[in-house]
């Protein structure tokens, strides 16, 4: 059986085409993806940069539920998803999710429950970094 899923996460920089590649296939008609990408602001505050740190080994844990899961919910063939630890800065792009299936609607509604879930239940915490200080985001680790 070929490989479905695709995880990792990494302090190597995010590549939107190893996840595209990897989702590729002929029978597919559609492939939808999700790239989050650092904003210079939040909150009326400037971000100088993003510091995302995790329990790794439990990060990719429930990042393959989240594409298992994804791949019994919805009528998808593929599903690739990566997230960035480590400073990053703005511009730079901390999660890519990849999906592919025959018709599109799956693949749009697999990525965003893909994002949904990982921002719910994987632990990776962001710290925001403004001029004036830093911030945990949701969780503390």
């Amino acid at each position: 059986m070929d490989q479905k899923t695709s995880i990792k996460v990494t302090s190597e920089k995010l590549d939107l085409q190893d996840c595209t590649s990897f989702v590729e296939d002929e029978s597919c008609g559609g492939i939808v993806t999700f790239i989050g990408t650092v904003r210079n602001a939040t909150e009326n505050r400037t971000v100088t940069l993003l510091d995302f740190s995790g329990y790794e080994t439990m990060a990719v844990k429930e990042m393959q539920k989240i594409a298992d899961k994804a791949l019994q919910k919805f009528p998808i063939y593929k599903i690739a998803i990566h997230h960035a630890v480590g400073k990053l800065k703005i511009g730079e792009i901390p999660v890519i999710i990849a999906v592919s299936s025959a018709h599109r609607k799956a693949s749009f509604e697999a990525c965003e429950f893909a994002i949904d879930t990982l921002k719910e239940t994987v632990p990776i915490w962001k710290k925001e970094h403004f001029e004036d200080g830093e911030v945990w985001v949701n969780s503390h680790p």
